[in-house]
């Protein structure tokens, strides 16, 4: 059976809906047609692609002259035939159905037909509240697809009128020699979590709060992770009371058993902070965090005036928590421990020490 404190542990760090904020699904149906394809940008930008990391370009064209390609996202850094995806982002109240898609398609195939760009990987429909069951059922056969398309066009159901309603041997040709299976649908739950990759920007746009879980109780045996700054501490010791200490000496019961039990609690609350970075915005948050406070509590530490190891790290840890650290995208969540914790973090990267 678990423990208590194991319990804990095992509680993952998340974002949650801030009260009175509604969840984003259901935001991005009230988004404006540009904010949608903007976000759709934003999305396609952080996608992870089998064997790439990233599309190498991403570039949002929605507007006049767009070529009926809202957004552009290419494999490759040049626009190359079969190496890159349509996102054609549609903004409805309703899921979107025959008569929102096919004016889109013929814009397209005449763009392909003129040769404004080449033939893409995909062509992807993006609308906040799907597509309906009937182009959703024709998406998912292919022939039937192709065959309704040429049928409505052949019968004036484009939209177009007068010669550019022209559907031209050349162009029906051109339809029918192409794929229809690369015509998909982006579903706006994918959009979604490829945005909350880059999770400040997520956070930001929907409101989003970062809810940070309870920090690891110290172990009771040492990690290979405390090996650094116990040595810094059990030479503050052996510096005060005149001769080597272990480990197993301060954590027995004695004059520095609390003391030593304090530190480590303290690095603990630093490494949930950590963990807590980690989790919901990438490490370097906190990275960032110790240049900050190294920045700040070096010149303290290194006084002249401060002769020993102890006064060193008293100084340091009594003090951290004074510096003014707002710029950090961690300060909001900062616990009482997590600043006299972070001197820890940094004598175990060897950028402070308390013995000299």
């Amino acid at each position: 059976m678990a423990s208590k404190a194991e319990g804990r542990r095992a509680r993952k760090n998340q974002f949650g809906v801030k009260g009175g904020v509604i969840p984003p699904s259901s935001q991005v149906i009230h988004f404006s047609p540009a904010q949608w394809e903007e976000f759709i940008e934003a999305a396609c930008r952080l996608r992870p692609l089998e064997g790439l990391v990233r599309y190498a370009f991403v570039k949002r064209l929605g507007g006049a002259g767009d070529g009926g390609r809202d957004v552009e996202a290419r494999l490759d850094t040049t626009l190359t035939q079969d190496r890159w995806d349509l996102y054609q982002a549609k903004h409805y109240a309703t899921g979107l159905t025959p008569t929102n898609a096919f004016p889109e398609l013929a814009k397209f195939f005449q763009q392909l037909e003129a040769k404004t760009y080449p033939r893409p990987r995909y062509y992807l429909f993006c609308a906040p509240k799907g597509v309906g069951n009937d182009l959703g059922n024709m998406i998912n056969n292919p022939s039937e697809f192709k065959r309704r398309f040429l049928s409505d066009w052949r019968q004036g159901k484009t939209g177009f009128k007068g010669r550019s309603a022209e559907l031209t041997a050349p162009l029906a040709k051109l339809i029918n020699e192409f794929d229809f299976a690369k015509i998909r649908e982006c579903q706006t739950r994918d959009l979604i979590e490829w945005h909350a990759l880059d999770r400040s920007a997520h956070h930001e746009l929907f409101g989003m709060e970062a809810q940070r879980q309870n920090d690891p109780d110290a172990p009771a045996s040492l990690s290979p992770d405390e090996h650094v700054y116990v040595e810094q501490l059990l030479k503050a010791y052996g510096e005060q009371c005149g001769q080597l200490l272990t480990s197993d000496d301060v954590m027995a019961p004695g004059r520095y058993q609390e003391h030593f039990q304090d530190q480590r609690t303290l690095f603990y609350c630093a490494e949930g902070l950590k963990i807590f970075s980690r989790d919901l915005y990438g490490e370097e948050e906190f990275d960032d965090l110790l240049a900050m406070v190294r920045k700040g509590i070096r010149p303290l530490v290194n006084s002249p005036s401060l002769r020993t190891g102890l006064e060193r790290l008293d100084k340091g840890t009594s003090e951290v928590s004074k510096l003014r650290v707002d710029d950090s995208v961690l300060a909001s969540k900062l616990r009482p421990g997590d600043l006299p914790g972070t001197c820890h973090h940094l004598v175990n990267r060897g950028q402070l020490s308390w013995v000299k």
